[in-house]
């Protein structure tokens, strides 16, 4: 017996990295699964997007623990396109129960020189699109009237401020905040409203030449060892970044029976990225 058992998650970023994690964690529980992935290029993303063949691969992946799986390319820029993957959702597998709204994009500049492509593109993504991903699916669930739970991936940058990431910590504040505005919202039809606040996650977000270039701006190309030396100083625990399964785990206990009285929280995940007064490790 899984603790997700007869139920349905909808997965946005699900082609790697946390949403492929997430895709397994939650199939390995008992649910079937949707995974949607955009599996082509955004503009001003500066490493590469995943493909359709990464998707296909999660499917193949979580198709293996026996549950039903769909995958489907879809722009969650897409509100219509959302809604017919909704729409045969519902069709296919009778309902969604829990929406986990992962995808993301990331991108560097001071606030100054950035295009204003690279903001909207940003906010269109990160936050437009998470409340279209909820738009979509959220009713379907009121009309069922079993209730739910929905996970919002924002980020420690939805609590936080990075530098060069003022686009990006605008977009994950909105995150935070459509999150508990939902939880309000959402809690008189006994669905559930969470965020995640991961710190570094070791995914293709993280783990490219572009970003670890941004650390080892001297170096023309730094290996994943010269980067993680300098990653592990930015947590508390020595760990340069925590793995998609930590992620993934939270996100089913967020799904499950085990936080049926959890809504409008944020939840961290950053291995003491945020705690005060560290300590040095000698």
């Amino acid at each position: 017996m899984g603790r997700l058992d007869n139920k349905v998650a909808l997965v946005t970023g699900a082609a790697r990295g946390q949403g492929r994690s997430h895709v397994l964690r939650l199939a390995e529980e008992g649910a079937d699964v949707v995974a949607i992935d955009i599996c082509a290029p955004v503009d001003t993303v500066p490493y590469a997007l995943p493909t359709s063949e990464d998707l296909a691969h999660t499917a193949e992946l979580a198709r293996a623990t026996g549950r039903r799986i769909i995958h489907r390319e879809c722009d969650i820029r897409d509100l219509a396109g959302l809604q017919a993957v909704v729409a045969e959702t519902v069709a296919e597998l009778g309902g969604i129960d829990i929406v986990v709204a992962n995808a993301g994009i990331t991108g560097f500049a001071p606030s100054w020189e950035m295009s204003e492509q690279q903001w909207q593109e940003m906010i269109d993504v990160n936050l437009t699109g998470t409340w279209k991903t909820v738009r979509a699916a959220v009713p379907s669930m009121i009309e069922r009237k079993q209730g739910g739970s929905i996970i919002l991936t924002s980020s420690l940058a939805g609590l936080i401020a990075y530098a060069d990431l003022s686009h990006y910590t605008a977009s994950k504040h909105g995150v935070t905040g459509l999150m508990r505005a939902l939880a309000v919202e959402l809690a008189p039809h006994n669905i559930r409203v969470n965020s995640l606040h991961p710190g570094n996650v070791d995914t293709p977000m993280i783990n490219n030449p572009v970003v670890h270039n941004v650390f080892l701006p001297h170096l023309a190309n730094p290996t994943r060892a010269e980067v993680e030396d300098v990653f592990v100083h930015l947590q508390g625990l020595r760990v340069p970044w925590i793995e998609p399964i930590d992620v993934s785990n939270a996100v089913v206990y967020l799904a499950s029976d085990d936080s049926r009285y959890i809504t409008g929280t944020t939840h961290v995940l950053d291995a003491g990225a945020m705690a005060p007064n560290k300590i040095p490790h000698v």
